[in-house]
Protein backbone atom coordinates (compact mmCIF):
# COMPACT_ATOMS: atom_id res chain seq x y z
CA UNK A 1 0.00 0.00 0.00
CA UNK A 2 1.32 3.19 -1.03
CA UNK A 3 1.72 6.13 1.39
CA UNK A 4 -0.47 9.23 -0.07
CA UNK A 5 1.12 12.07 -1.21
CA UNK A 6 -0.07 15.25 -0.26
CA UNK A 7 0.58 19.11 -0.85
CA UNK A 8 -1.46 22.04 -0.11
CA UNK A 9 -3.11 24.13 -3.37
CA UNK A 10 -4.42 27.34 -3.49
CA UNK A 11 -8.24 27.50 -4.81
CA UNK A 12 -8.98 30.82 -6.71
CA UNK A 13 -12.00 31.94 -8.22
CA UNK A 14 -13.21 34.44 -10.39
CA UNK A 15 -16.18 35.82 -12.42
CA UNK A 16 -16.30 36.23 -16.31
CA UNK A 17 -17.56 39.85 -17.27
CA UNK A 18 -17.75 41.60 -20.48
CA UNK A 19 -16.02 44.62 -21.58
CA UNK A 20 -17.51 46.92 -23.72
CA UNK A 21 -15.94 50.74 -24.03
CA UNK A 22 -13.95 50.35 -21.59
CA UNK A 23 -15.85 48.67 -18.67
CA UNK A 24 -16.09 45.32 -17.19
CA UNK A 25 -20.14 44.49 -16.79
CA UNK A 26 -21.19 41.40 -15.47
CA UNK A 27 -23.62 39.34 -17.88
CA UNK A 28 -25.97 37.32 -17.51
CA UNK A 29 -25.17 33.18 -17.32
CA UNK A 30 -22.95 31.99 -19.93
CA UNK A 31 -24.10 28.46 -21.58
CA UNK A 32 -20.94 27.52 -20.11
CA UNK A 33 -22.10 23.79 -20.19
CA UNK A 34 -23.18 23.32 -24.06
CA UNK A 35 -19.62 25.18 -25.03
CA UNK A 36 -17.59 22.55 -23.06
CA UNK A 37 -20.16 19.85 -24.43
CA UNK A 38 -19.68 20.92 -27.70
CA UNK A 39 -15.38 20.77 -27.50
CA UNK A 40 -15.38 17.47 -25.71
CA UNK A 41 -15.91 16.20 -29.26
CA UNK A 42 -13.74 18.68 -31.20
CA UNK A 43 -10.22 18.16 -32.40
CA UNK A 44 -7.49 19.36 -30.66
CA UNK A 45 -6.87 22.59 -33.29
CA UNK A 46 -10.33 23.77 -31.97
CA UNK A 47 -9.35 23.57 -28.30
CA UNK A 48 -5.90 25.11 -28.90
CA UNK A 49 -4.87 28.31 -28.34
CA UNK A 50 -1.64 30.21 -29.49
CA UNK A 51 0.01 33.45 -28.14
CA UNK A 52 3.39 33.73 -26.13
CA UNK A 53 2.64 29.86 -25.76
CA UNK A 54 0.36 27.27 -26.59
CA UNK A 55 -2.77 26.75 -24.23
CA UNK A 56 -4.75 23.57 -25.29
CA UNK A 57 -8.40 22.96 -23.72
CA UNK A 58 -9.45 19.30 -22.22
CA UNK A 59 -12.91 18.81 -20.96
CA UNK A 60 -12.61 16.85 -18.07
CA UNK A 61 -16.02 15.04 -16.13
CA UNK A 62 -16.37 13.79 -13.02
CA UNK A 63 -18.99 12.01 -10.66
CA UNK A 64 -20.24 16.08 -9.84
CA UNK A 65 -22.91 17.77 -12.19
CA UNK A 66 -20.56 20.44 -12.51
CA UNK A 67 -18.33 21.69 -15.70
CA UNK A 68 -14.55 20.66 -15.70
CA UNK A 69 -11.50 22.08 -18.17
CA UNK A 70 -8.08 21.21 -17.75
CA UNK A 71 -6.38 23.76 -19.46
CA UNK A 72 -2.54 23.32 -20.40
CA UNK A 73 -0.40 25.08 -21.25
CA UNK A 74 2.97 23.39 -23.94
CA UNK A 75 6.47 24.12 -22.54
CA UNK A 76 8.41 25.57 -24.95
CA UNK A 77 11.17 23.13 -26.17
CA UNK A 78 13.93 25.38 -25.34
CA UNK A 79 13.10 24.85 -21.53
CA UNK A 80 15.82 22.55 -20.07
CA UNK A 81 14.19 19.74 -18.83
CA UNK A 82 15.82 16.66 -17.25
CA UNK A 83 15.12 13.82 -14.79
CA UNK A 84 17.69 11.86 -12.60
CA UNK A 85 17.13 8.74 -11.19
CA UNK A 86 17.08 9.32 -6.95
CA UNK A 87 18.89 6.06 -6.32
CA UNK A 88 21.84 5.87 -8.47
CA UNK A 89 22.18 9.99 -9.21
CA UNK A 90 22.25 9.36 -12.66
CA UNK A 91 20.31 12.06 -14.73
CA UNK A 92 19.33 12.63 -18.00
CA UNK A 93 17.62 15.20 -20.21
CA UNK A 94 14.28 15.34 -21.92
CA UNK A 95 13.42 16.13 -25.12
CA UNK A 96 10.37 15.96 -26.89
CA UNK A 97 9.33 13.62 -29.55
CA UNK A 98 8.06 14.93 -32.67
CA UNK A 99 4.85 16.51 -32.60
CA UNK A 100 4.74 15.88 -28.50
CA UNK A 101 5.05 18.27 -25.79
CA UNK A 102 5.42 18.68 -21.91
CA UNK A 103 2.10 20.44 -20.29
CA UNK A 104 1.70 22.29 -17.14
CA UNK A 105 -1.93 22.37 -16.50
CA UNK A 106 -4.57 23.60 -14.71
CA UNK A 107 -7.64 22.36 -12.85
CA UNK A 108 -11.01 24.27 -13.73
CA UNK A 109 -14.44 24.20 -12.28
CA UNK A 110 -17.25 26.47 -14.02
CA UNK A 111 -19.84 26.99 -11.33
CA UNK A 112 -23.38 27.15 -12.51
CA UNK A 113 -24.14 30.79 -10.83
CA UNK A 114 -22.91 34.37 -11.41
CA UNK A 115 -20.43 33.18 -14.25
CA UNK A 116 -17.74 31.54 -11.15
CA UNK A 117 -14.62 30.10 -11.99
CA UNK A 118 -12.44 28.37 -9.46
CA UNK A 119 -8.75 27.32 -10.83
CA UNK A 120 -6.20 25.28 -9.29
CA UNK A 121 -2.95 25.91 -10.57
CA UNK A 122 -0.98 22.28 -10.72
CA UNK A 123 2.17 24.60 -10.54
CA UNK A 124 3.43 28.19 -10.47
CA UNK A 125 4.19 28.06 -14.16
CA UNK A 126 0.76 26.28 -14.98
CA UNK A 127 -1.94 28.63 -17.11
CA UNK A 128 -3.46 31.35 -14.89
CA UNK A 129 -6.85 33.55 -15.38
CA UNK A 130 -5.74 35.68 -18.05
CA UNK A 131 -4.37 32.22 -19.87
CA UNK A 132 -8.30 31.23 -19.31
CA UNK A 133 -9.32 34.95 -20.46
CA UNK A 134 -7.36 34.48 -23.46
CA UNK A 135 -8.26 30.84 -24.48
CA UNK A 136 -11.62 31.77 -23.81
CA UNK A 137 -11.59 34.77 -26.70
CA UNK A 138 -9.19 33.30 -29.04
CA UNK A 139 -11.95 30.23 -29.13
CA UNK A 140 -15.08 32.74 -29.53
CA UNK A 141 -17.46 29.92 -27.80
CA UNK A 142 -19.81 32.94 -27.33
CA UNK A 143 -19.63 34.84 -30.18
CA UNK A 144 -17.47 37.80 -30.55
CA UNK A 145 -17.70 39.30 -26.76
CA UNK A 146 -14.98 40.56 -25.36
CA UNK A 147 -14.69 38.60 -22.19
CA UNK A 148 -12.18 39.17 -18.90
CA UNK A 149 -11.69 37.16 -16.78
CA UNK A 150 -11.47 38.94 -12.97
CA UNK A 151 -10.79 38.09 -9.70
CA UNK A 152 -13.91 37.48 -7.26
CA UNK A 153 -13.94 39.96 -4.15
CA UNK A 154 -15.78 39.80 -1.20
CA UNK A 155 -18.58 42.13 -0.87
CA UNK A 156 -16.80 45.39 1.54
CA UNK A 157 -19.68 44.93 4.71
CA UNK A 158 -18.62 48.76 5.92
CA UNK A 159 -22.68 49.71 5.69
CA UNK A 160 -23.51 47.46 8.20
CA UNK A 161 -21.48 49.36 11.13
CA UNK A 162 -23.94 52.32 10.84
CA UNK A 163 -26.80 49.25 11.78
CA UNK A 164 -25.02 47.52 14.25
CA UNK A 165 -25.46 47.71 18.21
CA UNK A 166 -21.72 46.93 19.40
CA UNK A 167 -18.90 45.01 18.32
CA UNK A 168 -17.63 41.45 19.90
CA UNK A 169 -13.66 41.97 18.09
CA UNK A 170 -12.09 44.05 15.94
CA UNK A 171 -9.35 42.91 13.57
CA UNK A 172 -7.50 45.18 11.54
CA UNK A 173 -3.78 45.63 10.07
CA UNK A 174 -3.08 48.82 8.26
CA UNK A 175 0.39 49.05 6.52
CA UNK A 176 2.74 51.94 6.83
CA UNK A 177 1.45 53.86 3.46
CA UNK A 178 -2.19 54.13 5.20
CA UNK A 179 -1.13 56.29 7.88
CA UNK A 180 -1.64 59.43 6.98
CA UNK A 181 -5.78 58.68 6.60
CA UNK A 182 -5.86 58.29 10.43
CA UNK A 183 -4.54 61.46 11.42
CA UNK A 184 -7.99 63.16 11.40
CA UNK A 185 -9.82 60.09 13.01
CA UNK A 186 -10.17 61.04 16.92
CA UNK A 187 -10.97 57.31 18.09
CA UNK A 188 -9.55 54.85 20.37
CA UNK A 189 -8.29 52.51 17.71
CA UNK A 190 -7.07 55.47 15.54
CA UNK A 191 -4.86 56.87 18.54
CA UNK A 192 -3.70 53.70 19.25
CA UNK A 193 -2.10 53.17 15.59
CA UNK A 194 -1.16 56.58 15.31
CA UNK A 195 0.68 56.66 18.40
CA UNK A 196 2.64 52.53 17.14
CA UNK A 197 3.98 54.89 14.16
CA UNK A 198 5.11 57.51 15.70
CA UNK A 199 7.01 54.83 17.97
CA UNK A 200 8.23 52.23 15.44
CA UNK A 201 8.07 53.90 12.02
CA UNK A 202 7.80 52.38 9.59
CA UNK A 203 6.11 49.36 10.00
CA UNK A 204 2.77 47.34 9.23
CA UNK A 205 0.32 47.05 12.17
CA UNK A 206 -1.71 44.68 12.88
CA UNK A 207 -4.60 44.93 15.47
CA UNK A 208 -6.79 42.59 17.28
CA UNK A 209 -9.10 43.65 19.99
CA UNK A 210 -11.83 41.32 22.09
CA UNK A 211 -14.84 41.77 24.28
CA UNK A 212 -14.03 39.06 27.01
CA UNK A 213 -17.49 37.50 28.39
CA UNK A 214 -19.21 39.05 31.18
CA UNK A 215 -21.85 40.71 33.06
CA UNK A 216 -24.30 41.86 30.66
CA UNK A 217 -24.50 45.48 31.41
CA UNK A 218 -20.95 46.02 31.82
CA UNK A 219 -20.39 43.93 28.11
CA UNK A 220 -22.73 45.79 26.07
CA UNK A 221 -21.21 49.22 27.01
CA UNK A 222 -17.65 48.02 26.17
CA UNK A 223 -19.48 46.25 22.82
CA UNK A 224 -21.16 50.11 22.47
CA UNK A 225 -17.80 51.72 22.54
CA UNK A 226 -15.77 49.67 20.56
CA UNK A 227 -18.32 49.73 17.90
CA UNK A 228 -18.17 53.80 17.93
CA UNK A 229 -13.91 53.25 17.48
CA UNK A 230 -14.81 51.36 14.28
CA UNK A 231 -16.81 53.66 13.27
CA UNK A 232 -14.23 56.15 13.37
CA UNK A 233 -12.72 54.30 11.21
CA UNK A 234 -15.35 53.50 8.64
CA UNK A 235 -13.41 56.09 5.96
CA UNK A 236 -10.08 54.06 6.84
CA UNK A 237 -10.89 50.38 6.80
CA UNK A 238 -11.91 50.02 2.95
CA UNK A 239 -7.85 50.37 2.11
CA UNK A 240 -6.96 48.96 4.81
CA UNK A 241 -4.73 45.67 3.68
CA UNK A 242 -7.23 43.83 6.64
CA UNK A 243 -10.07 44.85 8.79
CA UNK A 244 -12.93 42.38 10.07
CA UNK A 245 -15.43 42.70 12.90
CA UNK A 246 -17.89 40.52 15.04
CA UNK A 247 -20.88 42.88 14.90
CA UNK A 248 -23.81 42.32 17.47
CA UNK A 249 -27.26 42.85 16.28
CA UNK A 250 -29.65 42.93 18.87
CA UNK A 251 -33.30 42.97 18.56
CA UNK A 252 -35.49 43.62 21.85
CA UNK A 253 -36.99 40.41 23.40
CA UNK A 254 -34.47 38.12 21.72
CA UNK A 255 -30.62 37.23 22.29
CA UNK A 256 -28.27 38.96 20.04
CA UNK A 257 -26.67 38.28 17.21
CA UNK A 258 -23.50 38.26 16.35
CA UNK A 259 -22.40 38.50 12.41
CA UNK A 260 -18.47 38.04 11.62
CA UNK A 261 -18.56 41.74 8.70
CA UNK A 262 -15.15 41.77 6.26
CA UNK A 263 -14.72 45.83 6.22
CA UNK A 264 -12.37 45.44 2.95
CA UNK A 265 -12.52 43.76 0.01
CA UNK A 266 -10.42 40.70 -1.08
CA UNK A 267 -9.75 38.61 -3.63
CA UNK A 268 -11.82 34.73 -2.78
CA UNK A 269 -9.09 31.91 -1.97
CA UNK A 270 -8.73 29.13 -0.29
CA UNK A 271 -6.36 26.59 0.80
CA UNK A 272 -6.66 22.47 0.75
CA UNK A 273 -4.40 19.43 0.83
CA UNK A 274 -4.54 17.58 -2.38
CA UNK A 275 -3.35 13.99 -2.49
CA UNK A 276 -1.40 13.07 -5.70
CA UNK A 277 -1.77 9.12 -5.52
CA UNK A 278 -4.00 6.67 -3.86
CA UNK A 279 -3.17 4.03 -1.84
CA UNK A 280 -2.29 1.92 -4.36
CA UNK A 281 0.17 4.47 -6.11
CA UNK A 282 -2.14 5.71 -8.78
CA UNK A 283 -1.69 8.84 -9.80
CA UNK A 284 -5.49 10.67 -9.41
CA UNK A 285 -4.07 14.41 -8.43
CA UNK A 286 -5.99 16.09 -11.28
CA UNK A 287 -9.05 13.70 -10.36
CA UNK A 288 -8.46 14.53 -6.89
CA UNK A 289 -8.01 18.34 -7.68
CA UNK A 290 -11.49 18.77 -8.89
CA UNK A 291 -12.95 16.76 -5.97
CA UNK A 292 -11.46 19.38 -3.67
CA UNK A 293 -12.21 22.26 -5.87
CA UNK A 294 -16.07 21.21 -5.84
CA UNK A 295 -16.01 20.73 -1.95
CA UNK A 296 -14.61 24.43 -1.57
CA UNK A 297 -17.26 25.51 -3.97
CA UNK A 298 -20.11 24.11 -1.90
CA UNK A 299 -18.59 25.45 1.23
CA UNK A 300 -18.27 28.80 -0.27
CA UNK A 301 -21.49 28.96 -2.02
CA UNK A 302 -23.05 31.86 -0.07
CA UNK A 303 -19.84 34.01 -0.07
CA UNK A 304 -19.60 33.65 -3.74
CA UNK A 305 -23.34 33.82 -4.66
CA UNK A 306 -23.26 37.50 -2.65
CA UNK A 307 -19.87 38.47 -4.22
CA UNK A 308 -20.89 37.83 -7.52
CA UNK A 309 -24.39 38.77 -7.23
CA UNK A 310 -25.86 36.18 -8.62
CA UNK A 311 -28.96 35.96 -6.70
CA UNK A 312 -29.71 39.47 -8.43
Amino acid sequence: MAAQTMRERTIQFFEIVQSKEGEQLRIPPLAMSQALSDLSRAKVERRRFDSDRTYIGTIQSTDEDLDHLLLHKVRDQSDWLSQINLTTGEWEELESAAGRGYLDTSAITFLPYGNVVAIMQGSTSAPTHKSLEGWLNHLYLFGDVPLVVRPLLTAAEVERLRTADGANKVEIRVGYSQRGALAERRGRLAQILTQAYEDYGDVNLTLTIGIPRRGRKGRMEDQRRLLEDVQDLSEVVPVSEKAKADLVFAEVGSEEQTRLTELVEHHITAKRRVPAVDENGNSIRLTAALRVMVGVAAEHEDQLRLASNADD
